[in-house]
Formats: C-alpha cells, sequence, structure tokens
C-alpha cells in the first residue's frame, strides 16, 4: 500500500526515505550546506525531475552560498538573503518568504531589521508602478533630469 503523503503540489514530492541516486546526493548537499536537518518541500517537489533539482540546487548554491566551493561573496550572506526576503515577497511567494525569512533568523539577523527588508520592498512596490507609468509618458523630460543627476562615473 502506497504511503499517504500530505498534497503541497500538483506532483507527488520524493520524500528523504525515498531519494536515491542523485536525488539522495543532492538532498545530503542540500541539508550540508544549508545546516539543517530535513530537506524542505521545494527540494522534494523539484525532485521528481531530478535533473531540474540539479541544476536548481547548484545554480542556488553557486550564487546563494559561494563560499562553500571556497569563493568569498560580494555580498554577505545575510544581504543576499535579504534580497531573496524582498523578492519573495515582491513575488508573493509566502513560503518563499518564511524560508529566506528563517533563513535569516539563523543568520542572526533581528526581527526588526527583516521587517524593515519587507517594509522597503513593500514601499517601492507600492511606488514604482506609478512612477513607470509617468516615465513612459514624460521619457523625454525623464532621461534629461536623469541626465543631470546621474553622471557617469569614471
Amino acid at each position: 500500500m502506497e504511503k499517504e503523503t500530505e498534497r503541497i503540489a500538483t506532483v507527488v514530492p520524493v520524500e528523504e526515505e525515498d531519494a536515491e541516486g542523485l536525488v539522495a546526493e543532492i538532498y545530503a548537499d542540500i541539508k550540508r550546506v544549508k545546516g539543517i536537518k530535513f530537506v524542505p518541500n521545494f527540494w522534494k517537489v523539484l525532485a521528481v525531475y531530478p535533473p531540474q533539482l540539479e541544476q536548481v540546487w547548484n545554480q542556488l548554491k553557486a550564487i546563494m552560498h559561494p563560499e562553500d566551493s571556497g569563493r568569498e561573496g560580494l555580498l554577505s550572506p545575510q544581504t543576499r538573503e535579504m534580497i531573496a526576503v524582498a523578492v519573495s515577497a515582491s513575488n508573493g511567494c509566502s513560503y518563499c518568504v518564511n524560508s529566506h525569512t528563517a533563513s535569516l533568523k539563523k543568520l542572526g539577523v533581528s526581527q526588526e531589521s527583516i521587517g524593515e527588508v519587507l517594509a522597503v520592498a513593500g514601499l517601492l512596490n507600492q511606488t514604482f508602478p506609478p512612477v513607470f507609468e509617468c516615465r513612459r509618458l514624460m521619457r523625454p523630460e525623464i532621461e534629461f533630469a536623469a541626465d543631470l543627476e546621474c553622471p557617469e562615473t569614471a
């Protein structure tokens, strides 16, 4: 009899105990790199198609965890996760916001700082659409002002 899994996606996630081969290796790497004891559901869903799991994990690891490959990122881990929280909020992905918020807390970022990140994202999401429309309508004036206010750097 097949074990019942809570439906979290349109596909049946690959649970850790069912993972084999490449998927099991990637799951172990996810837990090691992120310093967690479980594989988040996001990865279990991607594991339904192992090539995609591998591609997404390798991309995420390269950008979000460059230290794992011996590279020093130009941004701190906290800054990378703050960007991830802001983009996740902008995309309306509560799962992603919660995941990246947990990462920020693990990195020692205060609740107040996370709130400020979300406030900045919210403010820019609130003000960007009207400004973008205004720029389209007033392109010559905006470009002239931009030339005056933003000199090229040497």
